[in-house]
């Protein structure tokens, strides 16, 4: 967008943030940033949002309000803050009594007031439109709302209107989660959840009915994901709840680990509950309650009251792209023991039993990108070292089911593709060798394909009508 000034401001003059020091918490405001002790440390943060921390409600606050006054009664507030050049999912509510005063606080840029008499305006302000189709006369008051301007630094946007349509047609071309950045935006809305013998600190925004957020606790049934905002409810439930796995078939089980199958349109309410769970921890993305055009595969662990779920995976039932892959999730409270790389396997072995190619959807979180580059080349490193004979890219698809691209990705972040005698070769280099000797020496989690009891579906044009 080009440059220019908002009508009525003199000269379009450039608004700068001000940084200066304060003396009290209370004169903090939404946007300013301000530096608040963490963990030991330091750190630099954005207020978000400011409330009253004895009556829990929010006070919207902008940089041109006044501060507030709390000379007659002692009022705490709470601040919550995104740190500087840190992940979202720290983001919290902190007391005043941890905000540093003997820091500078950067307040953000103030909007200009409007000049009295009308200023002059630029040609692009006078050749400007209104709503009814009539231009902006120099001086002369508009008749309908004015116009979004997206190069002015200072002018905040309407949030834009959701729309069921197009979340729906988002989520039929795009995956089980469907992007909408003005939900991303939103701050977190649990503080705490209860899940059978664990208690976990959501890290984004998941949209639970209102009546459900905002509470101390959120329970949880590890079984059928049913949720509820008092103890005695959720005791109440767990009594009568007669889950001990969740509502679908079970594909494969090996040890204490087993798969269950489950069709979205056959139990609606499970499946959305997990992708309101699910939000929970992933940022990016926004769930839908559209969930008929998907296939939810859960990883669940065996004991003596029942299978606990791990984590789940979705996939599309009709994908055009051959995406093998929708949406991947490890709840937190199971990560970093292998659980992913399960996942992700078990999507490729029922590629192999459909006898396909599959790929997980584009495009690939920074995180998802490295979790499946290192799968990729993992697997195909091991493979690689215990063949006989020549093998082409080709030929590495037929036996793994990656796609041609994603095997080529893999080799080059591996820097395996050199050119040898007028032809390119694969080469793995000692680096590589050594990082496949310590992967060989790990006790991993694996999928045994013996153990999977699948057919793969056949769906009818009338189980298949919601994608007309």
């Amino acid at each position: 967008m080009g440059s220019g000034s908002r009508p009525g401001t003199p000269g379009g003059t450039k608004a700068e943030a001000t940084i200066t020091k304060i003396s009290s918490p209370s004169q903090l405001s939404i946007g300013c940033k301000a530096f608040f002790e963490k963990d030991g440390e330091i750190r630099q943060a954005e207020v978000l949002s400011i409330r009253d921390k004895a009556m829990r409600q929010n006070i919207q606050r902008t940089a041109d309000d006044a501060p507030l006054d709390n000379s007659e009664s002692k009022l705490e507030y709470e601040f919550y803050v995104h740190y500087v050049e840190f992940n979202k999912r720290l983001d919290e509510w902190v007391p005043d009594s941890r905000t540093r005063l003997d820091k500078p606080v950067t307040f953000p840029k103030k909007k200009n007031k409007a000049a009295h008499g009308g200023g002059q305006q630029t040609a692009r302000d006078k050749k400007r439109k209104t709503n009814t189709g009539g231009s902006v006369a120099t001086g002369t008051a508009p008749q309908t709302p004015e116009p979004v301007r997206h190069d002015d630094a200072v002018y905040t946007a309407p949030r834009e209107v959701f729309s069921k349509e197009k979340e729906i047609e988002k989520l039929r071309t795009s995956g089980s989660m469907t992007q909408s950045t003005s939900e991303v935006a939103r701050m977190k809305n649990l503080n705490l959840m209860e899940m059978g013998q664990f208690q976990i600190e959501p890290w984004y925004f998941s949209p639970y009915p209102i009546e459900y957020a905002y509470t101390p606790v959120l329970y949880i049934c590890e079984f059928c994901l049913c949720y509820y905002a008092n103890k005695t409810q959720y005791t109440r439930h767990r009594t009568k709840c007669t889950l001990q796995h969740p509502p679908g078939n079970e594909i494969y089980r090996k040890d204490d680990l087993s798969f269950f199958e489950i069709d979205g349109r056959r139990q609606r309410t499970y499946c959305r509950n997990l992708c309101l769970l699910s939000k929970c921890f992933l940022d990016h993305k926004t769930l839908f309650y559209d969930v008929d055009p998907f296939l939810f595969y859960i990883l669940t662990q065996r004991d003596e009251r029942g299978c606990h779920i791990i984590g789940y995976f979705s996939k599309e039932k009709e994908s055009a792209e051959n995406y093998n892959l929708a949406c991947i999730l490890t709840l937190p409270q199971y990560q970093r023991m292998g659980f992913g790389r399960v996942l992700m396997q078990f999507s490729y072995e029922l590629s192999k039993a459909e006898g396909k190619v599959g790929s997980p959807e584009k495009p690939l979180s920074d995180l998802g990108l490295l979790s499946y580059r290192t799968f990729w080349s993992e697997m195909l490193v091991d493979l690689l070292v215990g063949y006989d004979g020549e093998i082409s890219i080709d030929d590495l698809s037929q036996l793994t089911c990656f796609t041609v691209q994603d095997i080529m990705h893999a080799l080059f972040s591996l820097d395996a593709i050199r050119y040898y005698h007028g032809q390119h070769c694969i080469v793995l280099s000692e680096r590589v060798m050594e990082a496949h000797e310590r992967f060989a020496k790990k006790k991993l989690r694996k999928v045994d394909s013996s153990c999977l009891k699948w057919t793969p579906k056949v769906f009818t044009q009338a189980e298949l009508r919601y994608l007309q």
